[in-house]
């Protein structure tokens, strides 16, 4: 029985189909369906069954499942074994919030590489959400985002990593021009400048203009942080971002910071894995740096 059949049929049932397990795995959706009938007629029982449009598991199928899950969790364990069992090695997938990759994890990466030079590291810088749900669908080994997602159940096991305050954030010269965010019932004529609408503190600063009836401009939505930051600097509107990612730029007076009704609040991350996860090696060392150099610490 081929390995890659399993690993196929698995892609599918947490891609949700054929067509979304084909562009994952790099297939054509031909291979996919090839795969999954010689893994049918291995077994002798069909796995899936068309009911409209769709591909939907059997009961067979579903019973399949948690064998599939033990096979594919014991290659990973044999893929981390060597005659020397120190020897972190194998493959270490995280999803990391953009702003966390950006000024919180670079010193842990470092140091991670230092320790396991063997262990081949893949980083995506994802949305907090999309994190949540790639570890909950067993897709990334560990993630790295904000709690402030609307909950993860009991699944995800989480690894605190630190507590962070939000700030709004503009040039000296829109600072000066629109000093005001605490007044209720205003229209200010300038752009909020910030990451796509599921970012954690857009959602927080949204509510807050919501609850103060204050309406800014527009909003300029844009992926990367570095970017926003420029153009908050070049005076083109105003930001709200965890304070650890403009604090050099506060420091050299190039930002500076505009009183809110939010001076005191704060968002905190963590570090998460499934539960049923194995803790490889590699994945018990990036823990241990994760608790060791978290902020605070």
């Amino acid at each position: 029985m081929e390995l890659k059949y399993l690993q196929t049929f698995r892609t599918i049932v947490s891609e949700g189909s054929f067509s979304k397990a084909a562009e994952k795995l790099n297939y054509t959706q031909s291979t996919i369906t090839f795969q999954i009938g010689q893994l049918e007629n291995e077994l002798s029982t069909k796995l899936f069954e068309k009911i409209g449009r769709r591909m939907l598991l059997t009961k067979a199928g579903e019973q399949l499942i948690p064998y599939i899950d033990n096979v594919i969790l014991s290659v990973d364990k044999m893929r981390c074994f060597k005659s020397n069992l120190a020897e972190y090695q194998g493959d270490l997938h995280i999803g990391i919030g953009e702003s966390l990759l950006c000024y919180q994890m670079p010193h842990i990466l470092k140091e991670f590489r230092k320790q396991a030079p063997n262990t081949k590291l893949f980083l995506s810088s994802m949305n907090c959400y999309d994190i949540r749900d790639e570890l909950l669908n067993g897709n990334i080994d560990l993630g790295i985002f904000y709690e402030n997602v609307g909950g993860y159940g009991t699944n995800i096991i989480p690894h605190p990593f630190g507590s962070y305050p939000l700030i709004l954030i503009a040039s000296p010269d829109i600072r000066d021009a629109y000093p005001d965010f605490i007044t209720p019932d205003q229209n200010l004529d300038i752009p909020f400048i910030i990451n796509e609408k599921n970012c954690i503190f857009r959602q927080i600063f949204e509510q807050y203009l919501r609850e103060k009836s204050i309406v800014l401009d527009h909003t300029i939505e844009l992926w990367s942080i570095p970017t926003i930051k420029n153009l908050v600097k070049n005076n083109m509107g105003i930001s709200f971002l965890p304070k650890f990612a403009v604090e050099e730029e506060l420091h050299t007076g190039e930002l500076a910071e505009i009183p809110t009704g939010l001076e005191d609040i704060q968002i905190s991350a963590v570090c998460g894995h499934h539960k049923n996860k194995w803790i490889s090696p590699a994945m018990e060392l990036f823990l241990n740096l994760i608790k060791v150099h978290k902020p605070g610490t």
